[in-house]
Formats: structure tokens, sequence, C-alpha cells
């Protein structure tokens, strides 16, 4: 029996949702208040960390639908109008992954949107969603039966993709999350995240996607956050497939994460079960370079109660054991990791 839980699975999304876009109203930049958890205990010693939940906190101007996106690398011209239809994914690179199946590629009107529409056709996916390439299927598999009965929530119901994921699932048939499933667990994850340790960071925001984006004027300090934000902002919001993200952790994160996965944070090494470079062992998830942002969610929702299943039992014990500041530690370094 392995004696460690299955760490990190799919993060508020995994065939497909849209990231809502939220209102609120604070100055762009201001730390948005963090709202408390919907689904699990609330947690008074361990607030939700706003940036690893991350939701608009004021209203963006309407994009233009008819204005014309290309991207470098690609041949192919889509609009913003066509590169938010949920129903056809805008396939930037259609040369660098196998042919994706019809619910991968256009979903299930009404309800099941198109997988590859947040996850990206490529599987390497979002902060706000998940990086599902290389996953096994099985994994993939019960994660969506999770969400459908019920096991499986978020610690807020304020994440429109996540909000959009557990709609997914209750909607989605067996026969087709099998076949999105197997299509992404063929897929091989790449280096996605570049990690940065400072002390200071550009002053943030969230944007109309729900991610965090670093904003023109002077630096603020870091403190106790990772700031996960595309490295090229139009490439991302145009749902290109090929520029990650750069996470900026605090200074000395990786190095302290590096002994705390190493000695289990007073329970079992990470490695236990998710193999010695932490690239996964069967059907339990990979965690080497995957984002921390997806990581902190699940790391959260296990310690609040909102995340259930098999698995979930042993899992558990670990991270309610975590304080916030070892969990930034954990994720630094598990995302600087080479996948």
């Amino acid at each position: 029996m392995r004696k460690i839980a299955i760490f990190l699975g799919i993060s508020g999304a995994l065939l497909a949702g849209a990231a809502l876009a939220q209102s609120g109203a604070t100055k762009s930049g201001a730390k948005p208040p963090a709202p408390p958890p919907q689904n699990g205990k609330i947690l008074a010693d361990d607030p939700l960390p706003y940036w690893a939940f991350a939701v608009a906190t004021h209203p963006w101007p309407p994009l233009d639908p008819n204005t014309k996106l290309t991207l470098k690398g690609s041949k192919k011209t889509f609009t913003n109008a066509s590169v938010n239809d949920r129903w056809n994914v805008p396939d930037w690179f259609p040369e660098t992954h196998p042919k994706m199946p019809t619910i991968v590629e256009h979903g299930r009107k009404p309800e099941v949107s198109a997988c590859g529409y947040c996850h990206l056709p490529n599987g390497q996916g979002k902060p706000e969603n998940h990086s599902v390439a290389g996953l096994s299927a099985n994994y993939i598999v019960q994660q969506v039966k999770d969400m459908r009965e019920g096991t499986r929530k978020s610690s807020t119901n304020r994440m429109g993709s996540i909000n959009s994921m557990l709609m997914v699932a209750q909607h989605s048939n067996d026969a087709e999350v099998r076949i999105a499933a197997e299509y992404f667990a063929k897929l091989k994850y790449k280096k996605w995240i570049r990690v940065v340790e400072t002390d200071m960071v550009g002053k943030t925001d969230i944007d109309r996607r729900n991610m965090m984006i670093i904003m023109p004027g002077p630096k603020e300090k870091l403190g106790k956050r990772i700031i996960e934000t595309p490295e090229d902002e139009h490439a991302i919001d145009a749902r290109g497939s090929m520029i990650g993200f750069i996470a900026y952790v605090p200074r000395g994160s990786v190095a302290r994460g590096k002994k705390l996965v190493e000695s289990g944070v007073g329970g079992f090494p990470c490695a236990a079960c998710h193999g010695p470079e932490f690239k996964g062992n069967g059907d339990v998830p990979p965690l080497a370079g995957r984002s921390p942002s997806q990581m902190t969610r699940q790391l959260y929702d296990f310690k609040t109660g909102a995340r259930n299943g098999p698995g979930a039992f042993m899992m558990k014990p670990q991270a309610e054991k975590m304080t916030a500041d070892q969990r930034i530690d954990i994720v630094a370094y598990l995302s600087s990791l080479n996948p």
C-alpha cells in the first residue's frame, strides 16, 4: 500500500470551462479580499490564498469581437470572437500534437465545452485550470467521476473555471470522458513554468480570464505569495499553446521546499508515491514542473475538506499538517523541476 496520498490533481477544470470573469470594485493592482471557503471548513489561521484562487475584482472593457489576432510561429489568423468560442478550439499549432478527438476540439452542446478550450490542444493548460498532458487516463477519469459525484469540489465557489468544470463533469458521459482522458494521457507535458525567486514584483491585477498579470509601474513586496503570470500575455490571451508562464516565488523558497518534500512535512516523503523525480507513478500524478497555482489549490482543498474521493484520505493528513508558508515552499520547489 502506498504510504502517501495522491498529491495534486486536476485543478479547477479538466475537460473544459471558460474562466468566467467576476466583478467587484477595487483599484487595479490592489490586493483583493480573500473570500472564505464555501465548500470546506473555514480556516481562521490559513485564509484562502487569493493568488491561487484568482478571481477578477473589477470589470474589464469588452473586446472587439472582430479584431484579428496572429501569433509568432503560426500561419493561422483568428479573431477575438473565434478564440473565445468554447465549441471550436483555436488551434494555432496543429502540427505540434495529434488530431484532437471531437469532444476535445468541439465538445458537445449545450453543457460540455470543448476540453481543449481551457486545457489547450496540447494539454499544457493554464493556472486557472490545469495541465492535463501526461496524466494517466485512469486518474483523469476518476477525477471527473469524483466531481460528478460531488466528492471533489473547491474551497470557494467564486472561480468561473472551476464552476464550469463541475458543470462539464455533471453533463459528460463516461465514453467521452474516457476518449478525452486517453488523448491527454498520450501527450508529453513540456517545461511550461519558469520559476524566479525574488523579493519584489510588479503590482498585480487579475484579468478578465482570472489570471494574475503584472501592471506597469513601481514594484511591491512579493511577501508570502506566488505570482504566476504569462510570459507573453497576448499569446496566452489568444489561447496560444507554445509559450508558458513565469512564477515569481519568495527568495529561498525553492531550497526550503526541497527539504520539505524530502522530509514529508512530518509525514512521508512525496517521492514515496509520486516517484523519485516526482514525475508520477502509474495513476499517481506527476508534480515536477506543474503550475504552483494549480498545486496550491489542491493542497488547500485537501486541507479544507473540499476535496475527497479515492486517494484523498491518504493525502489529507499530509495537507492538514502544512502551514501556508510550507505550502508555498513546496509548490515553488516542485514547479522549478524539469517535468
